[in-house]
């Protein structure tokens, strides 16, 4: 496997931006020794088919294990053992805003601590332990931001099996899975480091750190582009680890008179 550290080369985005050079990948996990392997699995591919392409980037993925009183850590040091681009660190916040900073604070610095590259060619990379990303899903990101985005928004869709039919009806019915979409999702989400920290970063809360951090990188006047080249499976289940997430969203699909977009 590739280390996290390796040569640098110089790449002009389509806007004179200096191109990505370094990405740092952030997962938040609160109990998901079940989930886990796979999700790291796939960042890994997805790595392996971005330094393919593009040799000279260097990666680091930090796996933040918040709160965790399960299994989690021995799924995390499997990987981290064997590679050297996965570096996992204990939190315990007990909420997901707070867990994706402090991964994206640690995955800078420690880039930083490297080389001198500007933040304007670090691009950060955000999906959950319970989501499995496609194997371009860095790659795409990079081209993206190789073209001028300061941000991407991915979608994501809920894993059918073991899902409620019924639930994954009204899901579809409201979601419109295309270029340009409107939805903002942390399982999938990325943006330019110098774009990210002058907005502020993710904020410290348990749920709407994505929306937040988003909106505020528009205010500014960044380039976020949303797209469905990436998308993202999660995990359907409604018992969510996150007050007002993903799972809480498709469990209220199924109450009565429900009008949830």
């Amino acid at each position: 496997m590739s280390n996290v550290l390796g040569n640098h080369r110089t790449v002009e985005a389509a806007d004179g931006h200096a191109g990505i050079q370094q990405v740092v990948v952030v997962i938040p996990a609160h109990n998901e020794e079940q989930r886990l392997g796979r999700c790291l699995a796939a960042v890994c591919h997805a790595m392996n088919v971005l330094q393919s392409a593009e040799p000279g980037i260097q990666i680091l993925c930090v796996l933040v294990l918040d709160a965790c009183t399960d299994d989690s850590q021995r799924a995390a040091d499997a990987v981290v053992a064997g590679d050297a681009r996965f570096a996992s660190i204990d939190s315990h916040f007990r909420s997901v805003g707070a867990a994706r900073q402090l991964g994206v604070s640690e995955g800078l610095l420690r880039l930083r601590a490297s080389s001198a590259l500007p933040s304007a060619s670090t691009w950060v990379a955000s999906t959950d332990a319970d989501s499995v990303v496609p194997e371009h899903w860095l790659l795409t990101q990079v081209q993206m931001a190789q073209d001028g985005a300061d941000a991407v928004l991915g979608t994501v869709e809920p894993e059918p099996s073991g899902a409620d039919p019924a639930i994954l009806r009204l899901w579809h019915g409201r979601h419109s899975l295309t270029e340009n979409h409107s939805h903002i999702h942390g399982a999938n989400l990325g943006a330019r480091a110098s774009a990210y920290v002058v907005s502020g970063g993710f904020p410290a809360l348990e749920t709407h750190e994505d929306r937040i951090l988003v909106t505020e990188m528009r205010q500014r006047g960044y380039r976020v582009v949303a797209t469905d080249r990436i998308r993202v499976i999660t995990s359907s289940r409604t018992e969510g680890r996150a007050p007002e997430g993903f799972g809480s969203y498709l469990r209220s699909l199924a109450e009565p008179g429900s009008t949830t977009h």
